[in-house]
């Protein structure tokens, strides 16, 4: 009867709809069931914080996914208030229960051997709009600056001589970004094809082919596009560049702190992340080469 009272409230007086009112009655439903099970003498006014706690535990046996397991424990909540409100209960048994932590998914990225074949093995539009676009996949994965970084670029904060970006990142936080001779040789073939497309000069780096400056969805479009001539990844956008990036970085041993400072994230643990990344592709490497694995 508790249960039908509490369904009847938010469809009364709390107006929910009736799809939701459905998931809550599977929800009690299911929890009334591995009660009858496991704790027989137990009703829905005598159930401790343990009792959850174990629920949890068999349904992650079962293999539920936290997003599951969170939303069953949203409604046991509501039910449970209910029953306080009413005087069922003079204890709470949720008050003391976590929800489960939900699984970050790894960034996205590019192989190495998929970058080299976009950018050495595949052709680009001859012309302005072609060089532009190759030099754009270049940037993103030779600096890992963001979509907002690129498009803000002026000529003035490209020092070719010194071989430094100068970005202005989020909240208008500046930081320099050092590059090579390969990205080097790359801006300079860039730079002399936009001259001979604008002699008049332009004031932002990347440029659309009438002169103004490129605007994010553009940017977007040129990534996708390309990086689905080599992955099939889900993700193509400018993002997944950053993350190849500080993979690579990392996957060749550069010092975490430094991949930090060059990606401007403040917290070192946004850059730890990529760890897992770089973690992963071993994991994969041991699976693929041990015998035993």
């Amino acid at each position: 009867m508790l249960k039908e009272a509490f369904l009847d409230y938010l469809r009364l007086e709390r107006n929910y709809s009736e799809r939701t009112i459905v998931s809550y009655g599977m929800d009690l439903r299911e929890f009334e069931g591995y009660l009858e099970k496991t704790e027989a003498e137990l009703d829905f006014t005598k159930v401790h914080a343990d009792v959850v706690r174990n629920w949890i535990s068999e349904l992650m046996d079962e293999g539920r996914t936290a997003t599951s397991v969170n939303r069953k424990l949203s409604s046991l909540r509501s039910f449970y208030r209910f029953l306080l409100r009413r005087k069922e209960i003079t204890v709470n048994p949720m008050l003391k229960i976590v929800g489960l932590k939900k699984k970050k998914p790894l960034p996205s990225f590019v192989r190495e051997k998929d970058m080299n074949r976009l950018l050495d093995g595949l052709s680009f539009d001859e012309g302005f709009e072609g060089c532009r676009d190759r030099t754009i996949l270049e940037m993103f994965y030779a600096t890992g600056m963001r979509l907002s970084e690129l498009i803000g670029l002026d000529d003035v904060d490209v020092d070719l001589s010194a071989r430094l970006i100068k970005v202005t990142g989020k909240r208008n936080k500046q930081r320099l970004i050092p590059f090579g001779d390969e990205l080097a040789e790359d801006l300079l073939i860039y730079i002399k094809v936009r001259g001979d497309a604008f002699p008049d000069g332009v004031e932002a780096f990347f440029i659309r082919k009438n002169g103004k400056r490129m605007y994010p969805m553009q940017v977007y479009r040129i990534v996708k596009r390309n990086l689905s001539k080599v992955v099939t990844l889900k993700k193509k956008s400018p993002h997944v560049l950053r993350h190849t990036f500080a993979t690579a970085m990392l996957n060749d041993n550069a010092e975490l702190r430094a991949v930090q400072a060059l990606l401007g994230h403040e917290s070192l643990a946004t850059t730890e992340v990529y760890t897992h990344t770089t973690f992963e592709e071993l994991k994969k490497v041991y699976e693929q080469a041990h015998p035993r694995a």
